[in-house]
């Protein structure tokens, strides 16, 4: 037996990569949830970059022409299973798209996001999906996912209270970044971009300061407001301490290597797409401690207390809003680059 408040249609659309460059808006039976499943109803669904490469790709490995998108949803749940602990209908949940028993919700499994309803199975709260309080708008919520990318690769350089840290690149990731920073508690956030529209972003959540590397010396700008490291056979470096890579341009890290004070931590979340050439020898004496980072193992939820803390900040890096119709549009804005920071779709 399920609890049911609000009348759940027959039939729903999901954005689908049908081949390459194609997505559809395909018909499909809304789920029937089981005893231990919830079914929310999408309010917000942000789109990533990976989205765009599966739209290039014609889809997945086994999905392809039929690969549903979307694994940033944030919503309202409407039916929930007899056996699930925790949840109503009517409560506002992010979801964690990485435990769907069928796949990665969005991004590879039989399930998205980007759809009128989506399926939980196995719902459990803490877990698979989790309440937000009604206040945070859907389009901040569904920053949930991208800003626990965030929130994993700061835990990961194991900045904390007392280090000085440089963001490179202030797109969504890269803000996000700043913030979990902040959060942190480190004495010090300074954020370096191109684009003077995502520097004012940055200032507008609180970054210390920010650097427009196309006109401004990063090094002396970094000196001014972290001082300077110890000097290496004469060459001048930064005193920041940690250094995150939001961009996946080599010319960043070629610049990070170039300015880090001895003892450094360089980290690595934006996704380079194409090998860096990187000299060690150059780096040996620097004793620099590089550390990647991909997905989010436990931050999923450790992020959420500080979007509902914080969601007027973090709704600075929603730059663009389509209704779920004009998906399509959403999906080719966020794929062209200049064209839009983050691209958040709507529901009705």
């Amino acid at each position: 037996m399920t609890t049911i408040t609000t009348p759940v249609p027959a039939t729903m659309h999901v954005a689908t990569v049908t081949g390459p460059g194609t997505v559809d808006l395909v018909e499909a039976p809304v789920p029937t949830p089981g005893p231990t499943d919830v079914l929310v109803k999408v309010r917000a669904c942000g789109i990533c970059g990976s989205d765009g490469f599966y739209v290039s790709l014609g889809g997945l490995p086994g999905l392809e022409g039929r690969t549903p998108l979307g694994h940033e949803p944030a919503g309202e749940v409407v039916v929930v299973g007899y056996a699930v602990e925790g949840v109503s209908v009517g409560d506002h949940v992010v979801v964690n798209p990485m435990v769907a028993p069928t796949g990665i919700i969005g991004s590879g499994g039989t399930t998205g996001g980007l759809a009128d309803y989506l399926l939980v199975e196995d719902a459990v709260l803490g877990h698979s999906l989790l309440t937000v309080p009604e206040h945070v708008p859907f389009e901040v919520a569904a920053l949930n996912e991208p800003m626990a990318v965030a929130r994993h690769a700061v835990n990961r350089t194991g900045a904390g209270p007392g280090d000085r840290v440089v963001v490179f690149g202030a797109g969504p990731v890269g803000l996000g970044v700043a913030i979990s920073a902040m959060a942190a508690g480190v004495e010090s956030v300074v954020v370096v971009d191109v684009v003077p529209s995502r520097l004012e972003k940055a200032t507008r959540i609180g970054a210390d300061a920010v650097i427009d590397s196309s006109v401004d010396d990063v090094l002396e700008r970094l000196a001014e407001v972290h001082g300077e490291g110890p000097a290496r056979r004469g060459v001048r470096k930064a005193g920041s301490t940690v250094y995150l890579d939001a961009t996946g341009a080599a010319p960043v890290l070629r610049t990070i290597f170039s300015i880090a004070r001895h003892g450094a931590v360089v980290g690595i979340v934006g996704v380079h797409k194409a090998p860096v050439e990187v000299d060690f020898g150059e780096l040996l004496g620097a004793e620099l401690t590089i550390v990647t980072s991909m997905g989010y193992p436990t931050e999923i939820f450790e992020v959420t207390e500080d979007i509902v803390e914080n969601w007027e900040k973090y709704a600075v890096i929603v730059s663009d809003r389509y209704p779920f119709q004009d998906v399509q549009e959403a999906l080719v804005a966020a794929a062209t680059p200049g064209a839009a920071d983050k691209v958040v779709v709507t529901f009705a």
